[in-house]
């Protein structure tokens, strides 16, 4: 398993209590749901690679 890298978030507070409920919704953690969304919008905007793709 990969470790993962911890680093410090400053956030709204509001968007903050955003992701919980989302997060909560979608029964992950809001640190596991904010790596879902970003990973999802570097997939997107061409900067991940894609599942199945290899990394670059």
């Amino acid at each position: 398993m990969t470790k993962k890298k911890n680093f410090p978030l400053r956030i709204d507070p509001k968007l903050y209590e955003v992701l919980q409920v989302w997060a909560k919704d979608e029964f992950r953690s809001v640190n596991s749901h904010v790596e879902f969304l970003l990973k999802e919008a570097a997939k997107k905007a061409g900067r991940f690679p894609k599942d199945g793709e290899n990394n670059k």
